[in-house]
């Protein structure tokens, strides 16, 4: 079998096809380390702490999930939360520890507990991404390939998932048959001009699962995170929610504390909340940021965040006596490719795990750390069951020929594929960012038509064209979906709906179908919010 993408879900997924008897070919988009996963901050939420419960724990994701959540997909995934834990420090993970060697529990947004586990103050994803590639070299099953594009899964006549084509770093076209195919490919901060997100997350998993006859849901709802280190001509860092937690206090520029003004829960209401009320505060101040203060937590905080207090170092910033500068960043793309339970979708062979995936966890609005959690424990379901329905299937034979049916543009016709890809970021930020309106909706996603016509007419083969494609994919699905969402719900907010209503209690889905001219076509339908049936 095959798992395209090496972070958090990708990993879990290679080690429990391998534990179930798999061979696993692991391809990696980049290098096996630079993943989301890797950039995460904030840690893993789990119910482990004297005063916690999976109750608990189920209700606070619900009630930030804003009333669209799978019920049972909460459930599934909180429960195999301390497991998870367990697994990842049998393969060497090292939490940060109390002075009485217990897990040091913390907490962010929305949680009602402290259950958050952590490494090295904000540098979580980075220990979890180290553990898991260990144990990954560790099992002769799971090859592992390196800076291997995936650029298209192949379908047989039945429409059945069989195979991916990709690009090795030589630049040469390659195949890979499987008879199941997991994608944990991450998401498409990309194409947002502020993002928390690395070079690599440009949705290419969502938009191959789409163009394979994949369904896709709640592409509206992208979660931005309010606090990203904003410094112009240097690159966005995430300036962990841990930091909120821990005490730190959002001011303005003429040094007013402002968060009790919006939220009672102030510094810990939910990112969707905080995300807007520094954005509504830096128009009202006219400032191009607002500024997380750390001067009065109770510890030290270059003991604390040591990352954060290197990184701000290096611009003269001292964190225990300035406040940093932040604003809010493209951070999490909370829908993604339809799945059930199991993390299949409704492409018999296809798999989808993670970020790229709309397991129905998030609901409107995800809850922070609980995303490296339900790659952890989703990620092992999908990879386990996977193997298991594989073993004995023989591999279909690739007949396909990959052919260019297109004709050649005129000669004389360029795009300037950097040039796009910047104006498609700033039409995204500037028009589907933290608050939107109807007529800008609509303005974007026709100018993404326009110009997903000429990147496609040009049939180039470089990666970044390749990737173009995609961002333009998934960008034309997510405006699609924001402009049929007539309300204001979790990490959507429209300014003519401010309110959620309830006739939109129900996912926003875009099916693939195909019409009587066999032409791809797009169907935008409503789906139920599914009640738990799970045994509690």
């Amino acid at each position: 079998m095959v798992v395209l993408g090496t972070g958090v879900a990708g990993n879990m997924a290679a080690l429990s096809a391998a534990s179930a008897g798999a061979s696993v070919a692991l391809i990696a988009k980049d290098t096996l380390a630079e993943t989301n996963t890797s950039y995460a901050q904030g840690g893993v939420a789990a119910v482990l702490g004297p005063d916690d419960s999976y109750e608990i724990h189920v209700a606070d994701t619900l009630a930030v999930g804003c009333g669209i959540c799978e019920v049972d997909a909460v459930e599934r995934v909180v429960r195999g939360g301390p497991a998870a834990i367990d697994r990842l420090i049998e393969w060497g993970a090292r939490f940060d520890l109390t002075r009485h060697g217990m897990l040091d529990l913390s907490r962010e947004g929305g949680h009602s507990r402290a259950r958050i586990v952590h490494a090295g103050g904000a540098a979580t994803g980075a220990e979890i991404q180290r553990t898991l590639n260990e144990a990954v070299a560790t099992r002769a099953e799971v090859t592992t390939f390196e800076r291997t594009m995936a650029l298209d899964l192949f379908t047989d006549e039945e429409g059945r998932a069989i195979g991916v084509l990709c690009q090795s770093a030589r630049g040469e076209l390659v195949v890979f048959a499987a008879s199941e195919i997991v994608l944990a490919t991450g998401g498409a901060g990309q194409v947002f001009r502020e993002t928390t997100n690395p070079s690599i997350a440009t949705g290419d998993g969502l938009a191959m699962a789409l163009r394979a006859g994949a369904a896709v849901r709640d592409l509206e709802f992208f979660q931005f995170h309010p606090t990203c280190l904003y410094i112009a001509g240097a690159a966005r860092v995430l300036v962990s929610e841990i930091v909120r937690g821990a005490g730190g206090k959002l001011l303005d520029k003429s040094g007013v504390r402002f968060m009790p003004e919006y939220d009672v829960k102030a510094e810990l209401a939910p990112r969707d909340v905080v995300s807007r009320a520094c954005f509504d505060r830096m128009v009202k101040t006219g400032d191009t940021n607002v500024y997380l203060d750390l001067s009065d937590l109770e510890r030290d905080p270059h003991e604390l965040f040591p990352g954060i207090s290197r990184i701000c170092h290096y611009f003269g910033i001292d964190i225990a006596k300035n406040p940093i500068p932040v604003r809010p960043g493209a951070h999490y793309m909370i829908g993604g490719i339809r799945v059930d339970l199991d993390g299949r979708t409704n492409v018999a062979g296809l798999w989808a795990v993670g970020e790229c995936a709309s397991s129905g966890l998030h609901g409107a609005n995800r809850m922070g750390s609980n995303s490296l959690l339900e790659g952890l424990v989703l990620g092992a379901r999908a990879g386990e069951l996977a193997a298991t329905k594989s073993r004995g299937v023989p591999t279909m034979p690739l007949d396909q020929v990959v052919r260019h049916d297109r004709a050649a543009p005129p000669k004389d016709v360029r795009i300037n594929i950097e040039d796009m890809t910047y104006s498609l970021k700033a039409l995204m930020w500037r028009q589907m960012g933290i608050v939107r309106t109807g007529p800008a909706i609509e303005d974007a996603r026709d100018k993404i038509r326009f110009w997903t016509r000429a990147v496609i007419g040009q049939a180039a083969t470089e990666p970044k064209a390749f990737e173009l494609v995609n961002m333009l994919t998934v960008a034309g699905l997510m405006a699609t979906s924001a402009l049929a969402r007539e309300e204001s719900r979790g990490a959507h907010f429209r300014s003519e709906f401010p309110k959620p209503t309830d006739a939109w209690r129900a996912h926003t889905v875009l099916q693939p179908s195909v019409t009587a001219t066999h032409v791809r076509a797009l169907e935008l339908s409503r789906e139920p919010v599914l009640e738990s049936t799970l045994a509690r």
